[in-house]
Parts: structure tokens; sequence; C-alpha cells
């Protein structure tokens, strides 16, 4: 019975790839499983934990077709999918990179928007500053020293399309000395830069840099506080599509569908999980000798959080995807290209 079942499930899936729906790879050979395994590709980061649930569902795999994740290097995530034979079958990349690299659709599609946002504004605790807030945004930078983590990717890139839709004029910096009072004064820092004798004003940084440098005293080891979300000044305020999933332009439907699955329930997988299985499934997949992006202590329920992971499918976001990487280059016009239609996945 049960050799007659995968002969009827086998032939179901047959049928169903000539209609360009799905391949036949799951039937037996002499009595064992043939597997197709499906190469997926992260930086480690915010978009390495999108992955835990699948990482934790493939431990116990269905046939007929696996997922063999790669968490790497952000320096490094694109040459995983560009070549003549990219290795990647999946990847999450920023969404600037992805409509720069593939956004003709002829390699690579977009099967939807993976996290949204996780960039952050701190000041000292011994500044007498304000959150940033829609309300107050423009009043309370012109004049201030902003200090930016990774200025001409993702953070720096973001919040000059949030500076430009705010109508507020900046210019780059590279200390704090004279600084133009009808301005923001954005100086570009590394993360070791951010502590309170660089003497910037404000500071722009990503999770878990943020929740890691709240809380104490000047005195102490973290001497910042909270001052706003990059996310909830940006459009509407729910976050801006920061990373996104791509797939290899192939026939197995059925795997797209089952990857997408995953990212469907990657939130809850993240708010129901316990930080020490979070970091060992990350830590099975990371490259060997790479540095951990988020240590176990970091795993915790506001890094998760503030890390705004969330799936939507591509179909549900063009317009929300365009209409930002529009913004982006009208920032930096290098920076990313405008996708064409095929690049949506439209299922």
């Amino acid at each position: 019975m049960k050799r007659l079942f995968k002969g009827i499930l086998c032939a179901a899936l047959c049928g169903a790839a000539i209609l360009g729906v799905a391949a036949c790879n799951g039937d037996s050979d002499n009595g064992h499983d043939v597997w197709t395994t499906y190469s997926v590709y992260a930086p480690d980061g915010a978009p390495a934990l999108a992955l835990a649930g699948l990482i934790a569902g493939e431990e116990n795999p269905v046939s007929p077709f696996k997922f063999d994740v790669h968490i790497v290097s952000a320096d490094t995530i694109a040459t995983y999918v560009t070549g003549n034979n990219p290795e990647a079958d999946f990847c999450i990349l920023p969404s600037n990179a992805a409509g720069k690299l593939l956004g003709t659709g002829e390699k690579y599609q977009m099967l939807g928007t993976v996290t949204n946002g996780n960039l952050y504004f701190l000041t000292d605790t011994n500044k007498n500053l304000p959150e940033l807030t829609r309300d107050n945004l423009k009043t309370a930078l012109l004049g201030k020293t902003l200090g930016v983590i990774q200025y001409e990717n993702v953070p720096g890139l973001t919040l000059r399309v949030v500076l430009n839709e705010n109508g507020i004029p900046y210019q780059l910096v590279e200390n704090n000395d004279d600084p133009a009072p009808d301005k923001v004064n954005l100086r570009p820092l590394t993360p070791a830069q951010v502590v309170p004798a660089t003497g910037c004003d404000y500071y722009l940084c990503p999770e878990p840099a943020r929740t890691s440098k709240i809380g104490g005293t000047a005195s102490t080891a973290n001497p910042f506080r909270a001052a706003g979300s990059l996310q909830a000044l940006y459009g509407d305020g729910s976050g801006f599509p920061q990373a996104v999933l791509v797939t290899r332009v192939f026939e197995q439907r059925d795997a797209e569908e089952r990857i997408i699955s995953y990212m469907n329930k990657s939130a809850d997988f993240l708010k129901n999980t316990d930080a020490q299985t979070l970091a060992a499934l990350l830590d099975s997949k990371r490259t060997e000798g790479m540095d951990a992006a988020f240590t176990e202590a970091q795993l915790n329920p506001t890094v998760l959080a503030n890390c705004s992971i969330g799936f939507t499918k591509a179909a549900d976001c063009k317009d929300k995807v365009i209409e930002f990487l529009t913004k982006y280059k009208a920032v930096s016009p290098d920076a990313t290209n405008i996708p064409s239609d095929a690049f949506f996945c439209a299922g």
C-alpha cells in the first residue's frame, strides 16, 4: 500500500511538472528516498534569524526535497547569486542589492520581503536631547551631529531617504568641529566609535548594537539611551523592505511554497524559541571561523522584536519595494536599480 501511494504521489507530481508546476524528485529508488537538495544563503544578522525556523524544520526534512542552509558574511552574500553558475537556489539579501544585481528577473525572482528594518537612534545619557519623532525630527536634528554606522550601506542610505522625505538638509562631515547650524551633520562611524568620547549628539546603529549600548550611566559601559526608531520615521511608519528572499528561476514551485511556509512562520518561531536553541541553530549553519552577529545573551525578546522579522509575499509588497528602491536611487544612483515586473514572483 505504501509503495502504491508513492507511485500515485509521484504520478501526480510529474503530471504537475508537465504544467510547469513541480518536478517529480521524491520517488523511491530500490527502496531508498531520492532527495533534491536546494541551497539557501543568508548574511548573518537579522536575515539569518529569519531562517531559524527553516533550520529547525530541516533537522527532519520531508521528501522529496530538503534545504541546505549557509549563513555567511554580509560582505560576500552577493557572490552567491552572481556569475555564470551562482551557488544559491534561494538567498536573502538587502533589497537594494537584489534590485541592482537581480532586478531583471532573468536569473532570480523575489519571493517576498523578510525583514522590515532594524535601525535605531541612540543618544548620550548626559545630553539633554529629545527622542526623535515625526513631529520633532527636523527641529531636533538641525545643527546636530549624527554618527552613522555603515554610511554607504543600508543604514546610511535609508537615513538619507528619511531625511529627504522630511525635507531635512544634511552634509557629510569627518568630525564634530564646526557643525552647520542649518543642516544635519552626518558623520560616518565604525561600530567601535559608538561611544560617548566620539561626542556625537545622536547615533544610528542596528540591533543588536542598539540594545547592547543602552542602560547605565556615563560612568558605566552602557552610557546611552534609546532615542527613536528609523523604521517609525519612514513612509507610513510600518517599516521598510530591508531584506528580501529571492529564488533561482526554475520549475520547482513546491520547493518555493515550502520555504515560503517557513518564512510565514518565522516571526512566531522566534517568539516561541529560547535563546540557547536559536544560538545553536545559527551556529550549526554559520561559516566556520566567522564571528556570530548575535551572542546568545543578545537573542532576547527585545532584540528579536527590534529586528522586525516578518514575511510578505512579493505580490503584496511589490509597490512598496519599488517605491523604496526609487527613493534609494534618488539618494545614491549607483546603490540599486528599479526592478522589472519579471523580478516579482506572481505566485
